[in-house]
Formats: structure tokens, C-alpha cells, sequence
């Protein structure tokens, strides 16, 4: 069998009262996953804890075969790319996309510290891969949030990650930006060699057809998890949710409608 990229196993993290409680997860390469839930679901928990800046009350966390406990953590989160709106806020605003690009070589904010082993024509490659080679020598104060959040993934690239989290990267965004967005995350799965994604979000319409599975949270809880098609259906969201609501295919992706008037129980 071939070694998962992620493995949970009874996965809980207890403070004051439950937050994440007898998780299990799965990831194999070539899967994309995205983690769904209503606010409070333990979306966040999830990821600070598989990142180890949680630590988990029990049950087991496997990153690359590696097992959290008996590895350094911050050797496995080198091989982990973020991509936030709170990672973001450590950019320095002088730095331009490429110097942000160029930076994902070191894991670090900075312009690489010994230029002789940049590799100009990687970092052109993935200026391009990102669609920011004419905008390349723009500050990051200058840059819209659709621009920042390929920046952000660009750095991820550079570094090879072989696992990229996006934790609501669409939040901000104007319907355009999110759409042009969308568009370049769903190239991007379909790029042979790229990193495994998980994709925060709570919204549908964000599942792109590149995604493979879905979990879906509640109350701390694995509520469900499987291939998208299993998964994303009108009883399972309803449940997750506390709403009757409705999915619906929409050009290769996915639209949600709630009726307000009848509660689900």
C-alpha cells in the first residue's frame, strides 16, 4: 500500500470542553480534499493541529509517513504550504511578488539570503504559472487580494511543498477576482507535479471539479468524508448545516439553495 500523505487517528483536542473529538482522516496522493462546515465546526483546530501549533489531547497525526511525537514538527511543516489571510499579514509591504516568490526557497519572509543559489528561471517559471510576470516588481502594499493569494501560492511552489492548505482564500475577493481566482486553483491540480490540497471554505461554489473528496464537520465531530459525490448531497448538507438546503451541479461545480422556512431537526 502506498504511504498516506495525512493519517488521523482518533484525533482529539479537549480545553475547557470538547473541540475536536475522535477524528479520523485520510489522504493519498493525488487527492484534493476540501474540509467543510459551519462556523464553530473545528475547521481551524483541524489545521492548527495537524500543523502542531495545537497540541492534540489524543489519538495519533502522520504527516509523510512521519508520526507527530516522535518527529521534529518543524522539519514536516517545511514540506506544508499555507496559504491565509493571517500569513499574509507577516509580508513585509516593500517586497515585491518576486522577492515573495523567491523567499519560499528559505521558508522565510525575506529575500533568499545567498542569491547564487536562486534559480532565475524557476522563479520566472512560476511568475508565469501564477500569471504575475508583468506584475512581478510590484510591492505587496500595491496588490490586490486576488494577486496576494497567487503570490502566497507561488512561494509554496518555490518551496516544493508536497502538501498546500488554503484556509478561506477567497475571503475578500470581488466575484471577479474570486472567479479568475478559482480558475487559476483548478489549473493549478491539473498541473502534473503539483502539491496535494486542502481547501478550507465554506462555500460550494468554490469545489472545483479538480477536487476529488470532501469532509464534512460538525460540532468537532467527522460528520462524513468521501468522494465529493457521496458527500455533497442534499441530506448530508442539510445535517451539517441545520438548514434544509439544496446542491445543485453547476457547470462543472456546485450552487447551494436554503429554504429559511422549514428547520431541520
Amino acid at each position: 500500500m502506498q504511504t498516506p500523505l495525512l493519517e488521523i487517528s482518533g484525533l482529539s483536542v479537549r480545553r475547557d470542553i470538547p473541540i475536536l473529538s475522535d477524528i479520523d482522516w485520510r489522504i493519498d496522493p493525488n487527492e484534493h480534499w476540501v474540509i467543510l462546515g459551519a462556523n464553530g465546526s473545528g475547521k481551524t483546530t483541524l489545521l492548527r493541529t495537524l500543523l502542531a501549533y495545537t497540541a492534540p489531547t489524543e489519538g495519533t497525526i502522520s504527516l509523510f509517513g512521519e508520526s507527530y511525537g516522535q518527529t521534529d514538527w518543524r522539519e514536516i511543516r517545511k514540506h506544508v504550504g499555507v496559504v491565509s489571510n493571517h500569513l499574509g499579514e507577516r509580508v513585509a509591504s516593500r517586497l515585491t511578488i518576486r522577492d515573495i516568490v523567491e523567499s519560499g526557497r528559505d521558508a522565510a519572509f525575506r529575500p533568499p539570503q545567498n542569491t547564487q543559489k536562486t534559480d532565475p528561471a524557476r522563479v520566472t517559471d512560476i511568475l508565469r504559472q501564477i500569471q504575475c510576470e508583468d506584475l512581478q516588481n510590484r510591492s505587496w502594499m500595491v496588490l490586490s487580494q486576488g494577486e496576494r493569494q497567487r503570490t502566497l501560492i507561488g512561494r509554496a511552489l518555490m518551496a516544493d511543498y508536497r502538501l498546500l492548505i488554503l484556509d478561506e482564500p477567497c475571503v475578500g475577493l470581488d466575484p471577479v477576482a474570486r472567479h479568475l481566482f478559482l480558475q487559476f486553483l483548478d489549473g493549478l491540480m491539473k498541473t502534473p507535479g503539483s502539491p496535494a490540497i486542502i481547501l478550507v471554505t465554506h462555500h460550494v461554489e468554490e469545489i472545483l471539479p479538480g477536487f476529488t473528496h470532501v469532509c464534512l464537520l460538525k460540532n468537532g465531530k467527522m460528520l462524513t468524508q468521501g468522494p465529493k459525490k457521496s458527500v455533497l448531497t442534499n441530506a448530508w448538507m442539510s445535517e451539517a448545516f441545520d438548514a434544509e438546503v439544496a446542491i445543485h451541479p453547476k457547470d462543472h461545480a456546485y450552487a447551494l439553495t436554503i429554504n429559511l422556512e422549514k428547520e431541520v431537526l
